[in-house]
């Protein structure tokens, strides 16, 4: 398990976590975040906002918020 904004471009991930005040997790889960799904790391070299590819949809994710959703690589 390891923090989005550590994950590596064009990664298949599982979203195992979501660490955070409730704000945080009902913004996520607003944007339809979920526990177990799916999705790909877009873009997230340098600065900037993390791009991730959430079934049809891409979210621009920030660097700070990234560092609160746990993944996993996807077998």
């Amino acid at each position: 398990m390891m923090p989005l904004a550590m994950a590596q471009p064009g990664e298949n991930l599982k979203l195992v976590a979501l660490h955070g005040g409730y704000r945080m997790r009902k913004r996520l889960a607003d944007l339809g975040l979920t526990l177990n799904m799916p999705l790909r790391l877009v873009q997230g070299n340098g600065h900037g906002p993390l791009i991730v590819a959430v079934k049809d949809t891409r979210l621009a994710i920030g660097r700070g918020m990234a560092h609160h959703i746990m993944v996993e690589p996807l077998e």
